[in-house]
């Protein structure tokens, strides 16, 4: 039987050569032009009851990153054979990837004969096995989130209204931003109702207006995105949002208008932008809200900035810059 190859990479005339060359020498491959599509085309094989033998993935790609996308797949198929390849690595880039149990790391340009020779050196292995996904924590009840965004109208009394506000049971977190209001607040309760009750409390403050409250919604998308995405969260995301917080430079939330009838292709585009350490969905499908570090490099924010405003689907994004009251 052939072994069977995925392949990852954003160039076309790239896919067309390792497809054809491959199956020249006795290989089955199939390739994909970007990250999502190759996570539709491995739960369609699993379906099916097809394995793949190999995963052949380029780093840098238009939609998620090559060793992000490595990490994932290794947490879900951790003896499936991965070989990366680059045109733009460096040793660094080169140690990260071979870190990974059984994985290949491969510069750009080179022959067929050195692809076979360095999937050669791989120990056997493929996806034939249910992935291991964990299971998340079992709860007592799901619990509800939302986001309240404030205005303080007393301005003199600003740091204690944000005091109170920072210590107030619910309050997950509390940020005091430059924008189009002064404090994002993210709450969470064991239900709709304790939300609710928490912006009453909120807006009976004095010197508070309360200008938004925003359920957090699970975004509609599909079943193996979606998948994908809570192991990402779990393996990539939840560390990166601890980092963000330790390092230098700006962070900001953004509020992103959206048009929700394209929310997977927006939603994962954004989600998985390399600088969003974070993104949620409110408002019916209509907004995502997010954070986005600048990693202290100038004017890099609003390269960010600009580079999700040119999403196809995206109406509008804005900022608040978070000003550092409280350290964690």
């Amino acid at each position: 039987m052939r072994s069977r190859v995925l392949i990852i990479d954003d160039e076309a005339e790239i896919r067309r050569n390792l497809t054809i060359g491959l199956t020249q020498e006795g290989y089955s491959a199939t390739a994909c032009p970007d990250g999502i599509s190759a996570i539709h085309e491995l739960d369609n094989a699993r379906q099916k009851g097809i394995a793949y033998d190999y995963l052949v993935t380029d780093i840098f790609m238009p939609d998620i990153d090559g060793l992000k996308i490595l990490k994932v797949i290794k947490t879900m198929y951790p003896e499936l054979p991965v070989l990366v390849i680059t045109g733009f690595g460096d040793e660094k880039l080169k140690l990260t990837a071979l870190s990974e149990h059984n994985t290949g790391y491969l510069d750009k340009p080179f022959e067929i004969s050195d692809l076979v020779q360095a999937l050669n050196e791989l120990s056997p292995g493929s996806t034939g096995v249910e992935p291991e996904i964990a299971e998340a924590e079992p709860a007592i009840r799901e619990s509800v989130s939302a986001y309240l965004t404030i205005r303080i109208t007393d301005p003199a009394n600003s740091m204690n209204i944000f005091n109170e506000l920072y210590k107030m049971p619910g309050v997950q977190s509390c940020e005091a931003v430059r924008g189009d209001f002064d404090i994002i607040i993210l709450a969470q309760g064991g239900s709709t109702e304790e939300i609710k009750s928490l912006f009453d409390k909120i807006a009976a403050m004095k010197g508070v207006e309360v200008l938004s409250l925003s359920e957090v919604e699970r975004p509609k998308l599909d079943w193996d995105v979606n998948e994908f995405i809570d192991i990402y969260s779990k393996v990539v995301k939840q560390d990166a949002a601890t980092a963000s917080r330790k390092q230098s430079g700006t962070t900001s939330y953004i509020i992103v208008d959206i048009d929700k009838n394209a929310i997977q292709e927006i939603f994962t585009t954004v989600f998985f932008v390399e600088e969003v350490v974070f993104c949620d969905v409110i408002d019916g499908g209509t907004k995502l809200v997010g954070m986005i570090t600048g990693q202290g490099a100038i004017g890099r924010k609003s390269k960010i900035i600009e580079k999700l405003s040119q999403i196809n689907g995206v109406l509008r994004v804005r900022e608040a810059t978070i000003i550092k009251l409280v350290d964690d």
